[in-house]
């Protein structure tokens, strides 16, 4: 088969269109390699054309080289004069020889550029098809011939281009086989990012939309009360959770039962789409954030509770503070402080700071009611309470505590609590206070200057303290120490010599525990 095989006509510049073809001229003709077939027709047709002559010499054989001898003799056998000097056509007998031989694929002539290669050699080198213009021009030609009612069959339309075959993949999957066996699977991890760039420059495709595989570190997102599939999938692309909100939105499309729960979750950065919106329906990835207020914390640090677990602004959380009014306090009330009823309030997405204070004051009020306290009574006991709640110990010390200041205000005696003055100065962590506060008149917090109770509470008051005021221990104490700062021991007493004998021995105490000087 491949004696069969044309390969002048294959490689032949300009495809069909640059062959020659019957009807030029000789001279071109002679010019040209020729093919086996070629070659064979044309000794033929010279065998034809020296009929006569040969029969005058019926011994004659060819040689290997296709020269005709007489006596069976070879052109290397007989004498030298009787070689011939040159053939017909002038051409000498080694020149001769050479041109009437079989062609091989050698003797092609070499194409310079593409355009150059016969169209299926560019085919099979390129994977694009090229339909030769002779063929376009002749199957035009029948077409049109057709269409004027000419008798002639028509022409087989020509083909259209075939689109180039890519081989940018192919070259990428080398690429990345190339990794993979180098430096195994954690190299490939490593240098993931870098072969995608590798391959988007190879085969021009754009950089994909979505991230592959589970994601690294961590990132907590929140989806706020209201929120619909497109604001989720725009707060996943602000945290860097997936690549494109487009496709992750997308596949929310495509999956109508899912459905988003207000709240924190702890996600990944860089997840696929498909991981991320695992990761959200799964409950274990749910932030179980709250605002814990326990009893006796003041309002500033609940405040900043609600910074630091809301995710609200300080600015925020404070103007909200500051308009008292907008929760239905009585009149006179100036402040929140006392109003926050201590306990665990869950993390909504999407509320405002005066939706979580609004929360903490209803909840107060019915903690007030439950405690059977009259509304026009709540501001009262609401301020008895918060100084109870910071200055007692224990809870069974509760009611007397509450006693010892009732029985101060019968008999219109300073309260003299360290707790209010300590407040006043700003300072909410401790109960402790100098001589000079103590003595500081300017400070309307000061109950060891000014009688009664403190114009505000101190603190928020939980339902121990609450209870103590609305139903007090009995006796006729004034005073009260604690002795005994490890156990919470307090001395209760009548008179002011009982109590400087409780004092005394809570002094010793302190000497035998330096460390909580």
């Amino acid at each position: 088969m491949a004696d069969d095989l044309d390969w002048n006509a294959i490689i032949s510049p300009a495809g069909d269109g640059g062959r020659r073809r019957p009807g030029d001229d000789a001279a071109s003709d002679d010019d040209r390699p020729l093919s086996r077939r070629e070659a064979r027709a044309r000794e033929a047709a010279r065998s034809a054309a020296a009929g006569p002559e040969r029969d005058d010499h019926p011994a004659d054989r060819r040689d290997g080289d296709g020269d005709v001898h007489p006596d069976g003799a070879s052109a290397a056998q007989r004498p030298i004069d009787e070689r011939p000097a040159a053939f017909d056509d002038g051409t000498a007998p080694g020149a001769r020889r050479d041109r009437d031989r079989p062609v091989s694929p050698a003797d092609a002539p070499v194409a310079t550029s593409a355009d150059e290669l016969h169209p299926e050699v560019t085919a099979l080198l390129t994977g694009e098809h090229v339909v030769p213009r002779d063929e376009v021009e002749r199957a035009a030609a029948a077409g049109a011939g057709e269409g004027r009612g000419g008798g002639g069959r028509a022409s087989r339309p020509g083909r259209s281009p075939r689109p180039p075959r890519r081989r940018g993949p192919l070259i990428a999957g080398l690429v990345i086989v190339a990794i993979v066996v180098a430096g195994g699977v954690a190299g490939y991890r490593f240098i993931a990012p870098k072969v995608e760039q590798v391959v988007a420059a190879v085969t021009g495709a754009q950089g994909s939309d979505d991230y592959s595989g589970a994601g690294t570190g961590t990132v907590t997102i929140t989806i706020r009360q209201g929120d619909i599939g497109e604001d989720v999938a725009k707060t996943l692309q602000r945290s860097d959770v997936v690549k494109s909100s487009k496709v992750f939105y997308k596949l929310l499309l495509q999956s109508p039962d899912v459905q988003f729960q207000p709240g924190s979750y702890t996600l990944k950065k860089e997840m696929s789409s498909k991981a991320a919106l695992a990761a959200l329906q799964d409950p274990g990835n749910a932030v179980k954030a709250s605002i814990v207020i326990p009893e006796g914390t003041a309002l500033k640090d609940i405040e900043a509770g609600m910074v630091s677990k809301a995710g609200l602004t300080e600015a925020e959380v404070s103007a909200a503070a500051k308009d008292v009014s907008a929760y239905g306090l009585p009149a006179n009330v100036t402040t929140l402080e006392g109003w926050l009823f201590p306990a665990t309030y869950p993390i909504n997405p999407g509320w405002t700071a005066k939706q979580y204070f609004q929360s903490m004051v209803d909840t107060m009020k019915e903690h007030l009611a439950a405690a059977g306290v009259a509304a026009e009574d709540q501001e009262r006991v609401i301020i008895f309470a918060s100084l109870v709640q910071k200055e007692a110990g224990l809870a069974a010390d509760y009611p007397k505590v509450a006693r010892v200041f009732q029985n101060r205000l019968d008999v219109d005696m300073p309260l003299q609590s360290d707790a209010t003055v300590a407040y006043g100065t700003g300072n909410t962590h401790r109960v402790t206070t100098t001589d000079a506060e103590r003595g500081d008149a300017s400070n309307k917090y000061n109950t060891y200057v000014h009688k009664g109770l403190p114009p505000a509470p101190i603190s928020n008051p939980g339902d121990v303290a609450i209870k103590a005021v609305t139903n007090m221990a009995q006796g006729k104490w004034l005073y009260f120490v604690t002795v005994d700062l490890e156990t919470g021991q307090t001395v209760f007493s009548d008179t002011f010599a009982e109590h400087e004998a409780a004092v005394a021995k809570f002094q010793a105490w302190l000497r035998a525990h330096p460390d909580y000087q």
